[in-house]
C-alpha cells in the first residue's frame, strides 16, 4: 500500500505549469493535449461539453469536482458537480511545506474511490456510467480518471481545461488563471456550497 500511496502522491502533484497556459479555451485536438493533462483512457470534455452532456442526461451522467475542501470553499465550485470528492487533501493542520509547487503539500486521498462508489451508489450508477471528473485545471482530474479506470471504471472523462483554467503566460493578467475553464466560460458555480454535496472524511 506504501508504495501505491507514494505512486499516486507523485501523480498528483505534478506541476501544470509546463505548456498547459498554451491550451487553448474550447480546444478540443486532444491528440496536442499538454501532457499534464493526459489520461490513459483519452477521453476529454471541455467545461462546455460537460455542462452539455450533464444538462442532457443529469441522472444518467455523474459530475465530480475533485479539488480540495479547501478550492471548493474558497474559489467556487460548479453548480452541475454532482459532489465534492477530493483526489488528494491538504494535511488536516497544513504543517509541510512543497518548495516545488510553492504551496502547502497535498496527500493522497485514501477514501477517494470508497467515496466515489457511494456517490455512485446512491445516483443508482455503477463502473460502466459516464463519469465527469474536474479540478482546477485538468491535471488532478486526469490522474483520478488513471485510478478509477484501474478500478475498472469504463467511461471516465476529464475537463481538460478544469474549473479555474490555465495560468495566462503574459499580458496584464500574467500569471493569473483567465485563459479558459469552467469559471472563464460563464457556466454555472457559485460561492455557497451545498452540504449533501460536500466531502467529509468517512
Amino acid at each position: 500500500m506504501t508504495w501505491f500511496k507514494h505512486l499516486c502522491l507523485a501523480a498528483a502533484i505534478v506541476s501544470t505549469t509546463a505548456w498547459a497556459s498554451d491550451w487553448p479555451a474550447g480546444s478540443t485536438d486532444w491528440s496536442k493535449l499538454p501532457e499534464v493533462k493526459v489520461s490513459k483512457a483519452g477521453l476529454y470534455l471541455t467545461p462546455q461539453q460537460a455542462f452539455e452532456m450533464k444538462q442532457k442526461a443529469p441522472q444518467k451522467v455523474a459530475l465530480f469536482d475533485v479539488r480540495t475542501r479547501a478550492e471548493a470553499m474558497y474559489v467556487g465550485m460548479a453548480s452541475a458537480a454532482d459532489a465534492l470528492v477530493p483526489y488528494v487533501e491538504h494535511q488536516e493542520i497544513m504543517t509541510d511545506w512543497d518548495e516545488k509547487r510553492g504551496m502547502y503539500k497535498l496527500e493522497p486521498n485514501a477514501d477517494f474511490e470508497p467515496e466515489i462508489e457511494r456517490r455512485l451508489k446512491a445516483m443508482g450508477l455503477g463502473k460502466t456510467d459516464p463519469i465527469v471528473l474536474i479540478c482546477r485545471s485538468g491535471d488532478r482530474s486526469s490522474k483520478a480518471a488513471d485510478r478509477l479506470l484501474m478500478s475498472g471504471y469504463t467511461q471516465v472523462y476529464s475537463v481538460a481545461e478544469g474549473f479555474e483554467g490555465d495560468v495566462a503566460k503574459d499580458g496584464a493578467q500574467k500569471g493569473q488563471r483567465v485563459v479558459n475553464g469552467w469559471k472563464n466560460a460563464q457556466l454555472p458555480w457559485g460561492y455557497k456550497l451545498d452540504k449533501a454535496k460536500a466531502y467529509f472524511p468517512r
